[in-house]
């Protein structure tokens, strides 16, 4: 059993991973999921009780990594991001891109970022 102070380190330490559910069109329920802290996750009918059921999901996981002294992976909620970010290819992807953006009248930066929100 674990001890309240344990469970209220636990809870605490839960906030600060991304909780997401979705509806899956290809699965016909919603899906909760944890990036960052362990893949899968739970599903259901009920998008509420598929949230409850991840938390609880995450701070089983988290005290199991406490209880092993594991290092938990950096967390993922409350992130702030720059908006920069370098992204490494090859040459030839490179001017496919370019040539690709130029065609449409497109910046670069437009052309990635618009492809990123359409991903």
């Amino acid at each position: 059993m674990i001890r309240p102070i344990v469970r209220a380190a636990v809870k605490t330490t839960a906030a600060h991973y991304l909780k997401i559910v979705e509806w899956s069109d290809e699965d016909q329920c919603f899906v909760g999921r944890c990036p960052g802290l362990f893949f899968g996750g739970c599903h259901g009918q009920d998008e509420t009780k598929v949230y409850k059921e991840l938390c609880k999901l995450v701070e089983t996981h988290i005290a199991e990594l406490l209880l092993k002294k594991e290092n938990l992976p950096p967390a993922t909620a409350g992130k702030t991001y720059s908006g920069k970010f370098i992204v490494r290819i090859g040459p030839e992807l490179h001017q496919k891109a370019v040539l690709k953006s130029e065609m449409r009248g497109e910046s670069l930066n437009q052309f990635v970022a618009e492809a990123i929100a359409n991903a």
